[in-house]
């Protein structure tokens, strides 16, 4: 079905099914478009138009209820896209909170009702038809005489150019300097930000950091000093605990109580009674006792003073050390209080005042190299703009060769195209360069040049169109393209030349395109006929037919003939089609 060389180049990137219900003239249709050049023919009012109009609404076009067709409640259109992993329409959808399968195809559907808005989804997903239409720009592009998207669009110029320049690493160096002067000139605002709060505060500064210096705070010293209060505090307790015993052993005098008892008894025990008295007396049994008994409890009384007093020795407490502590501590958290800070950052906040004073002393050379940093930044950048804008002059006028060698053959050999290349004002530079870029046409060799949708007339824009996009169509980033009527108001030479066109721009891109003339119809790799039927409630439906050999060249006799089909018009729709 398709040429050799077209099966090798397409792209499965393309619009792989238009679902139709309820639509103008349309009760169903289920479309599959294939790959290559698809032409669409048909009689004057067959519906021809209402395809487009489908797949425009589909894609978040303007709706209104009369688009209902009659008897119907709603109407439902629905695209379906196979897009490569990396196409940016999946980035669209990412920033736009969409989080879609990239293996699987994107959906546009939209319903438009009698009562009540039209809604529009992304694999059901509900969007706005804003959203619609700006995802849909990336996967289909729709020119007829008088509305066309993409290339009209001049905000859409330079990115074309720079695909088509292979401007890809130009731009990524671009890119990465000016991120690089965009941060340095941040870097020197951050500077001079500082500098003027700095020296708004400098009295401050200088009575915040004498004030600290005399406190002189240490990292991490306050909760050191926190802990030690803790420890002394707990000696203090002790001591005192100890003093508590010293004092109540002093004061009760065991030690002399017992002393004079012994001496007491040493004196009953000198006395001739006692002396001449029989040891087994119980008397002077218990005598004896009572004196032991003395002597060893002076013994034990020795030494619970010895261990007492040791004990008393070992408290390494005096009042002094927890004053001094205590005193330390209370004047740290007062200073954090001050200045809102926790007192073991005291320290830290006083070096950020030293560095903020210093940075006063020093501003200017503080700001110098800021501002030379910013310097050597912008002059990256400005290399790399340059040799950008390099890149895309070479590019533009590459690119209007090309486009003006098409326009010949297209009936358009007066037509000259170029890209207009300005600089843009110092607040709109950015990571794509210094460049603006615009298409732009003269149609008569004497005339001025001027916007592509301003200056061309609809027949010349439809060419015009084709011919850019053969231009770029290994630039382009939209995979499928739709044309309406392209061929308006030429025949002949030129309207084989739009089919030989169309062919070739088939053969990189999945080309849909409305068409009057047999030459285009013939080039097509498929052809589709729109007719209408009359139903029963003589009411008029749309109808496609995707036509084989036989009734392609019926259909391309009767578009040679008209409404009576000659031998000669047969003869004549085999001969173009033996052609191609």
């Amino acid at each position: 079905m398709f040429p050799s060389c077209s099966l090798c180049a397409i792209a499965l990137i393309m619009l792989i099914a238009l679902s139709i219900r309820d639509f103008i003239l349309v009760r169903s249709l289920d479309l599959e478009p294939g790959e290559g050049f698809t032409a669409l023919t048909g009689e004057t009012g067959a519906g021809k138009s209402v395809i487009l109009s489908a797949i425009g609404a589909a894609l978040g076009a303007k709706t209104d209820r009369a688009m209902i067709r009659k008897g119907a409640m709603s109407a439902t259109l629905t695209a379906a896209f196979d897009l490569a992993p990396d196409h940016p329409a999946w980035q669209a959808c990412r920033e736009n909170g969409l989080d879609l399968d990239i293996d699987e195809p994107i959906m546009f559907r939209r319903v438009i009702k009698r009562a009540g808005a039209a809604r529009g989804w992304i694999n059901d997903a509900p969007v706005s038809a804003r959203l619609m239409q700006e995802i849909g720009a990336l996967v289909i592009d729709i020119h007829g005489q008088h509305a066309g998207q993409g290339l009209l669009d001049p905000a859409r110029h330079r990115k074309l150019l720079d695909a088509y320049a292979g401007a890809r690493q130009a731009l990524a160096d671009c890119g990465a300097a000016w991120a690089g002067w965009r941060n340095a000139r941040e870097a020197r605002a951050a500077v001079e930000g500082r500098l003027s709060r700095a020296e708004a505060e400098r009295a401050f500064l200088m009575h915040a950091v004498e004030e600290l210096d005399r406190l002189d705070p240490q990292p991490g010293e306050a909760d050191s000093l926190a802990a030690e209060r803790l420890v002394l505090q707990s000696h203090e307790k002790t001591a005192q605990a100890v003093s508590d015993v010293v004092r109540g052993f002093e004061k009760g005098g065991p030690e002399q109580a017992l002393s004079s008892a012994a001496r007491a008894l040493g004196r009953l025990a000198s006395m001739p009674v006692m002396e001449n008295m029989d040891p087994e007396d119980g008397l002077k049994q218990s005598l004896t006792l009572a004196m032991d008994a003395i002597e060893r409890a002076l013994i034990e009384t020795g030494e619970a003073g010895e261990a007492i007093r040791s004990l008393y020795s070992q408290c390494e407490y005096t009042p002094d050390s927890l004053d001094q502590t205590e005193t330390r501590l209370f004047a740290l958290r007062a200073a954090g209080r001050k200045f809102d800070i926790d007192p073991d950052q005291l320290a830290a906040l006083r070096d950020r005042m030293r560095m903020q004073l210093d940075e006063i002393e020093h501003s200017d050379r503080a700001l110098a190299d800021a501002q030379k940093a910013e310097d050597l930044a912008q002059a990256v950048f400005r290399k790399a703009a340059d040799v950008l804008t390099g890149i895309r002059q070479q590019a533009g006028e590459r690119l209007a060769s090309e486009v003006e060698a098409e326009l010949g053959p297209l009936k358009l050999g007066k037509a000259k195209f170029r890209v207009c290349m300005d600089r843009l004002a110092d607040d709109q530079l950015g990571p794509n360069g210094q460049d603006a870029a615009m298409f732009e046409i003269c149609t008569n060799g004497n005339g001025e040049f001027g916007p592509l949708n301003k200056v061309a007339s609809g027949g010349e824009m439809a060419r015009l169109f084709l011919a850019l996009q053969l231009s770029l169509a290994q630039a382009g980033e939209v995979d499928t393209l739709v044309f309406d009527e392209v061929d308006v108001g030429v025949g002949g030479a030129v309207a084989a030349a739009i089919g030989e066109r169309l062919t070739r721009l088939g053969a990189e891109r999945q080309v849909l395109a409305i068409t009057h003339s047999p030459q285009v119809a013939a080039a097509a790799d498929v052809q589709w006929r729109i007719a209408k039927d009359e139903t029963e409630a003589d009411d008029m439906e749309t109808r496609i037919d995707v036509l084989g050999k036989r009734d392609r060249k019926e259909e391309i006799a009767r578009m040679l003939a008209g409404a009576e089909i000659t031998r000669e018009a047969r003869a004549a729709a085999g001969k173009l089609l033996a052609r191609v």
